[in-house]
Protein backbone atom coordinates (compact mmCIF):
# COMPACT_ATOMS: atom_id res chain seq x y z
CA UNK A 1 0.00 0.00 0.00
CA UNK A 2 1.25 3.45 -0.88
CA UNK A 3 0.34 5.12 2.51
CA UNK A 4 2.68 2.03 4.28
CA UNK A 5 5.56 2.93 1.78
CA UNK A 6 5.51 6.83 2.69
CA UNK A 7 4.34 7.22 5.95
CA UNK A 8 7.79 8.90 7.15
CA UNK A 9 6.94 11.85 4.58
CA UNK A 10 3.20 11.58 5.68
CA UNK A 11 4.26 11.95 9.49
CA UNK A 12 6.42 15.11 8.35
CA UNK A 13 3.97 16.45 6.30
CA UNK A 14 1.11 16.01 9.44
CA UNK A 15 3.89 17.17 11.93
CA UNK A 16 5.03 20.68 9.60
CA UNK A 17 1.62 21.67 9.21
CA UNK A 18 0.52 21.42 13.22
CA UNK A 19 3.70 23.30 13.72
CA UNK A 20 2.50 25.85 11.14
CA UNK A 21 -0.51 26.39 12.46
CA UNK A 22 0.57 27.09 15.93
CA UNK A 23 3.45 29.45 14.14
CA UNK A 24 0.77 31.48 12.19
CA UNK A 25 -1.69 31.27 15.85
CA UNK A 26 1.28 32.51 18.00
CA UNK A 27 2.24 35.35 15.29
CA UNK A 28 -1.11 36.63 15.59
CA UNK A 29 -0.47 37.18 19.87
CA UNK A 30 2.82 38.89 18.95
CA UNK A 31 3.03 42.97 19.75
CA UNK A 32 3.82 43.89 16.28
CA UNK A 33 1.30 41.50 14.36
CA UNK A 34 1.46 43.55 11.21
CA UNK A 35 5.59 42.99 11.00
CA UNK A 36 4.31 38.81 11.23
CA UNK A 37 1.59 39.04 8.51
CA UNK A 38 4.40 37.38 5.83
CA UNK A 39 4.72 34.53 8.45
CA UNK A 40 1.00 34.07 9.02
CA UNK A 41 0.27 33.74 5.30
CA UNK A 42 3.84 31.90 4.75
CA UNK A 43 2.22 29.23 7.54
CA UNK A 44 -1.25 29.23 6.54
CA UNK A 45 -0.35 28.34 2.70
CA UNK A 46 2.45 25.93 4.05
CA UNK A 47 -0.11 24.06 6.20
CA UNK A 48 -2.71 23.56 3.59
CA UNK A 49 0.12 22.19 0.93
CA UNK A 50 0.98 20.17 3.92
CA UNK A 51 -2.11 18.51 4.50
CA UNK A 52 -3.04 17.94 0.72
CA UNK A 53 0.80 15.86 0.51
CA UNK A 54 -0.51 14.01 3.18
CA UNK A 55 -3.59 13.10 2.07
CA UNK A 56 -2.70 11.77 -1.85
CA UNK A 57 0.19 9.86 -0.25
CA UNK A 58 -1.99 8.18 2.32
CA UNK A 59 -4.31 7.56 -0.81
CA UNK A 60 -1.82 6.96 -3.54
CA UNK A 61 -2.96 9.07 -6.05
CA UNK A 62 -0.59 8.87 -9.18
CA UNK A 63 -0.48 13.18 -8.20
CA UNK A 64 1.47 12.39 -4.75
CA UNK A 65 5.45 13.07 -6.43
CA UNK A 66 4.17 16.22 -8.12
CA UNK A 67 2.63 17.89 -5.07
CA UNK A 68 5.13 16.67 -2.80
CA UNK A 69 7.76 18.87 -5.18
CA UNK A 70 5.69 21.82 -4.81
CA UNK A 71 5.10 20.96 -0.99
CA UNK A 72 8.79 20.55 -0.38
CA UNK A 73 9.16 24.23 -2.77
CA UNK A 74 6.79 25.67 -0.17
CA UNK A 75 7.73 24.92 3.10
CA UNK A 76 11.69 25.71 1.90
CA UNK A 77 9.91 29.22 1.67
CA UNK A 78 8.15 28.66 5.07
CA UNK A 79 10.89 28.06 6.50
CA UNK A 80 12.91 31.00 4.95
CA UNK A 81 10.37 33.51 6.29
CA UNK A 82 10.46 31.97 10.08
CA UNK A 83 13.89 32.07 10.16
CA UNK A 84 13.77 35.60 9.74
CA UNK A 85 11.93 36.19 13.14
CA UNK A 86 13.60 35.41 16.92
CA UNK A 87 10.11 34.09 18.38
CA UNK A 88 10.50 30.17 19.82
CA UNK A 89 7.38 29.16 17.38
CA UNK A 90 9.12 30.49 14.32
CA UNK A 91 12.57 28.51 15.07
CA UNK A 92 10.46 25.68 15.67
CA UNK A 93 8.27 25.69 12.39
CA UNK A 94 11.21 26.47 10.20
CA UNK A 95 12.70 23.23 11.87
CA UNK A 96 9.54 21.36 10.84
CA UNK A 97 9.33 22.78 7.31
CA UNK A 98 13.11 21.88 6.61
CA UNK A 99 12.35 18.17 7.88
CA UNK A 100 9.13 18.04 5.32
CA UNK A 101 11.12 19.63 2.52
CA UNK A 102 13.57 16.81 2.94
CA UNK A 103 11.25 14.08 3.06
CA UNK A 104 8.97 15.82 0.34
CA UNK A 105 11.95 16.01 -1.79
CA UNK A 106 13.17 12.39 -1.26
CA UNK A 107 9.59 11.18 -2.05
CA UNK A 108 9.14 12.70 -5.11
CA UNK A 109 12.02 11.71 -6.91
Amino acid sequence: MEHQEHQSCIRACDACAAACDHCATACLSEQDVAHMAECIKSDMDCADICRLASAVMARGSSRAKDICSLCASICNACAAECEKHRHEHCKQCAEACRNCAKECRAMGQ
